[in-house]
């Protein structure tokens, strides 16, 4: 099938600003990207989509998802752990809220649930439930107990041993990048930020066995060595990193062709926007006013390095559902510096770059992942945030959202 998507502004996701033109979509995937009037008359097209002189732009990347954090703008969950099925009813209506609201790709930062990630990613390619793209994940890791005692949990044990075992069970899973939490959390226990929960060994062994098995690691890390740690094992993506000094910085820039960095600024504004009756979140809000100062340094000397800087901020918990995630991109605005449009193109192209497929640009030969909105989000990016602002929603050709066709 052919469609031509025409009177548009195209955002190619390159940070460029938009271009008048057309879009050919043959299949799943983009044909053409024409600017010429005659040639644009030309197409011959089974379905013609007049985008009223709204934007297309490719369909947004969230590089910090958590589909089983349950919450999201449709169900808000007060208590964090779920029952296993109420789990997965969640984790499959946040993917097609997210898919609502523009995300067409996700990439998973861990589950509070083993193997429901994988299953849903399966539906998902199978057409069975709606969703963007995702490159599921499974339980996050956390060692406990002493190293070489055995815990008999997989997801717990420590040593290199029980790191290669832990890869092992991940690739039969159908896992496709693992979530291992080497700093603590201030927010969960006020300090642990500076706490190093591996050893150089653990950490060895699991980069070592995600090499050999195809997979990718993405860590959570604050401090200096949580990050040295983080790219000596070959990480794909780096959260938060907020303590990180020059020698980190310079660390991570040395590697800037071979990671990602999410610093994660929704879940920090969030908590200290949130004031819920009969929950003490002074821990939280005193950590998230913390890194959201450093970053708004730490983030510009990354991005004046080169380091590739993408959106995803923790969405998911009761104060910060998924749904909202758009929001990351006006926090890029606000507090690190970005344009419109580099915040737009860090949730596109540079989100389909860790993503590792042809997703994230209008450009011939890329998946047909597209948006089309109401007005100019390289001059507003705040417009994302309201659904409603999204004509259409395309996923690989396939039609999630659609406008109604001019012919």
């Amino acid at each position: 099938m052919r469609q031509l998507i025409r009177n548009i502004a195209i955002f190619d996701g390159t940070g460029s600003a938009p271009v008048a033109g057309a879009v050919v979509v043959e299949g799943d995937s983009i044909a053409a990207v024409l600017h010429d009037e005659a040639a644009i008359a030309a197409v011959e097209a089974d379905s013609v989509i007049d985008g009223q002189g709204g934007t297309l732009m490719p369909g947004m990347v969230d590089s910090h998802t958590h589909l089983t954090w349950g919450s999201s703008v449709e169900k808000i969950y007060h208590q964090f752990i779920l029952p296993p099925e109420e789990l997965k009813v969640a984790a499959w209506r946040n993917a097609r809220v997210l898919l609502d609201h523009g995300f067409t790709s996700l990439y998973s930062a861990g589950a509070l649930g083993d193997r429901i990630e994988p299953e849903l990613a399966r539906a998902i390619d199978a057409g069975k439930t709606p969703g963007p793209r995702l490159v599921p994940s499974t339980l996050e890791r956390s060692p406990e107990g002493d190293e070489g005692v055995e815990t008999g949990d997989v997801f717990n044990g420590r040593g290199p041993d029980a790191m290669r075992a832990f890869v092992a069970y991940c690739a039969a899973e159908g896992v496709k990048s693992l979530k291992l939490v080497i700093s603590g959390e201030d927010a969960l226990k006020p300090g642990s930020s500076q706490d190093i929960l591996y050893t150089d060994a653990e950490m060895q062994a699991a980069g070592e066995a995600a090499k050999e098995a195809g997979l990718w690691i993405a860590t959570h890390a604050y401090t200096p060595r949580a990050i040295t740690l983080a790219l000596e094992a070959g990480a794909r993506i780096l959260y938060h990193c907020s303590f990180a000094d020059d020698a980190a910085i310079d660390a991570m820039a040395a590697k800037k062709d071979d990671i990602f960095y999410a610093p994660g600024p929704g879940v920090s504004v969030a908590a200290l926007e949130a004031s819920p009756p009969h929950i003490d979140m002074s821990a939280m809000k005193a950590s998230a006013a913390e890194r959201l100062e450093l970053e708004k340094i730490l983030v510009p000397k990354l991005k004046a390095r080169g380091v590739r800087v993408l959106p995803g901020g923790d969405y998911g918990f009761p104060f910060n559902p998924n749904g909202r995630n758009a929001r990351d991109l006006e926090h890029f605005v606000t507090y690190y510096g970005f344009t419109p449009a580099e915040a737009l193109s860090a949730a596109t192209m540079l989100g389909g770059q860790l993503m590792g497929q042809q997703v994230g640009q209008v450009k011939p030969g890329y998946l047909a992942d597209l948006l089309l909105i109401d007005g100019d989000p390289t001059q507003d990016v705040r417009i994302l945030q309201d659904s409603n602002n999204i004509k259409m929603i395309m996923l690989g050709g396939w039609m999630h959202k659609s406008p109604r066709p001019s012919l």
